[in-house]
């Protein structure tokens, strides 16, 4: 496994998490990214600006560089890079173009899951009129709205919090279905509960599964404000959450091990990472959406955690011989740091001064999301900026820690820093435990 060549396909603080356990593992890294990650880079034999769906360039640099190949992302799975990759000779983690529509795809997703009756479905229906959406909200007394496709995490519309009405529900599937949705909308009943993330390692038939993480998509402290890519989550280090119970998870894992049997029973088998993002509601697990990939920043909780060489599990899911993960018994927090005015209107092209060694120094990590670098100064984009993880024995000593972490980050800048707080996380007990009724 030493001195394996693996090609990084990405440049955001997932594949900084990544590139990071890779090399950990003794890997050598060769990386295409869009925009330049310093802390990758850092890391890499080389490292070339590419856009990531440009196929042929992609396997161009890669054929004489690499044995295996790790896509971070999920667009360059949505135009079929793993496919051409394999092509080329390169063993891919991440599904080919068909099995990634479990992401690119919500009719694919749900359709899956009633063809062969998997538990955790949701009440849903695809529209492709105004007639038909009419009908179907009229028949809802709550319900959530998305694109059928890819929307980076943001395309989701919640009745009461985004949507007032019926007539507004209704404005926002004409916008869908004449621009990104394809012509087509999918109109989902509103769940309640908590949401959680479980995501597991599948060489297309066997699954090992990941520690479950709470990623925390609001914008501001106490769950408030536009939703994000996510400012940040926390994992336990049991590998549950203090509000799911036992069988709770079982369910869960369940679901995915029958995702994943179905898929290889349709001739359609699944390689990669594939993540549940979960609704625990007082019925139980409920799917909000599969994606096809790490997510982002749960990536950097679990692969902070893992013990078995990530080039190990890689190989064996090449293979087809994925047996049991081992992950760290440590609760880990992550927290984002993100431009002033993110998730309405950020503040770009601003320098913000990172001592990397004063965070390494607290014993947390730095992993670099949507900057540009100049003269070795870092400088926002409009998207998140970094993310720092720590890790200890109980979850408020993480928390603490990753709290010393962002005082060496400064600039025009925001974080929640209520993330792994035990306020928060007893909220979210108190929460699921009236919600069934304890």
């Amino acid at each position: 496994m030493d001195e394996m060549r693996f090609l990084v396909v990405g440049g955001g603080a997932r594949e900084h998490a990544i590139a990071k356990a890779l090399k950990r593992g003794g890997a050598r890294i060769y990386t295409v990214m869009k925009n330049r990650n310093p802390g990758i880079a850092r890391i890499s034999e080389e490292a070339v600006i590419l856009q990531e769906t440009d196929i042929s360039a992609v396997v161009e640099w890669a054929k004489d560089r690499v044995e295996m190949a790790f896509i971070g992302p999920e667009a360059p799975l949505e135009v079929g890079l793993a496919d051409a990759l394999e092509e080329a000779g390169i063993p891919t983690i991440g599904p080919k173009k068909a099995a990634a529509r479990i992401e690119t795809s919500k009719e694919y997703m749900r359709s899956l899951m009633e063809r062969h009756n998997i538990p955790g479905q949701v009440r849903y229906a695809v529209v492709e009129s105004r007639e038909d959406a009419e009908r179907i909200l009229s028949e809802m007394e709550d319900f959530v709205i998305k694109p059928i496709g890819l929307t980076g995490g943001k395309g989701a519309k919640v009745s009461g919090e985004h949507l007032n009405s019926i007539e507004e529900g209704l404005a926002y599937i004409d916008t869908i279905i004449e621009g990104y949705g394809g012509g087509k909308a999918i109109i989902e009943e509103k769940l309640e509960g908590e949401e959680f993330t479980l995501q597991a390692f599948v060489d297309g038939r066997n699954l090992a599964p990941m520690p479950l993480v709470q990623d925390h998509k609001r914008a501001y402290e106490g769950d408030e404000g536009p939703n994000t890519g996510g400012m940040g989550s926390y994992s336990m280090q049991d590998h549950r959450l203090p509000f799911i119970r036992e069988s709770e998870y079982e369910d869960a894992l369940s679901i995915m091990k029958k995702v994943v049997e179905a898929m290889h029973e349709e001739g359609n088998p699944y390689r990669g990472i594939l993540y549940g993002q979960f609704m625990l509601t007082k019925d139980g697990p409920k799917i909000i959406e599969f994606n096809a990939r790490f997510g982002d920043p749960e990536a950097m909780n679990v692969l902070g955690l893992l013990k078995t060489p990530l080039p190990e599990v890689a190989k064996a899911m090449v293979e087809g011989n994925l047996g049991g993960v081992e992950f760290r018994k440590k609760a880990t927090v992550v927290k984002y740091v993100v431009p002033e005015g993110y998730g309405v209107s950020s503040k770009s092209d601003t320098k913000v001064d990172v001592d990397e060694a004063a965070i390494n120094r607290e014993g947390a990590e730095v992993f670099y999301a949507s900057v540009n670098e100049k003269d070795g100064d870092i400088y926002t984009t409009s998207s998140r900026t970094l993310a720092v993880l720590a890790m200890s024995d109980r979850l408020e000593d993480a928390e603490s820690l990753a709290e010393k972490a962002l005082s060496h980050v400064k600039g025009d800048i925001f974080s929640r820093h209520d993330i792994g707080k035990k306020e928060t996380v007893e909220r979210k007990v108190a929460h699921m435990e009236s919600l069934r009724g304890n």
